[in-house]
């Protein structure tokens, strides 16, 4: 399986982007997904994470009311949509699928990963 993060970017404060994942070669309907950030010098933490029928939600304090995951089994993408962006929020971002149908808030959990994507949040 292969996992293709795309939508990063450069944006000033207060401003929105939009991720997306997109799966190859198997599809993820059955699997938890996730989001995880992480900056120069700190551990990866994860943001966001999604079950697999979408009944389940996991989304860390840092991003509650700002950050939205959802997913389209369908298509094998998930998305992770950011808003009212804060410097903070400066890392590089990998999706990623759990080993399980639930979410984790464990990157030991998740067997694959996509490649990251750069998003820098200026003051």
């Amino acid at each position: 399986v292969q996992l293709q993060a795309s939508g990063g970017g450069s944006v000033q404060a207060g401003g929105s982007l939009r991720l997306s994942c997109a799966a190859s070669r198997r599809t993820l309907s059955n699997n938890g997904l996730g989001w995880f950030r992480q900056a120069p010098g700190k551990e990866r933490d994860i943001v966001a994470a999604v079950s697999w029928n979408a009944d389940s939600l996991y989304y860390a304090d840092s991003v509650k009311g700002r950050f939205t995951i959802s997913r389209d089994n369908a298509a094998s993408r998930v998305y992770l949509q950011m808003n009212n962006l804060k410097p903070e929020d400066t890392a590089v971002y990998y999706c990623a699928a759990s080993r399980y149908a639930t979410y984790s808030m464990s990157a030991r959990d998740y067997r694959y990963w996509g490649q990251g994507t750069q998003v820098t949040v200026s003051s």
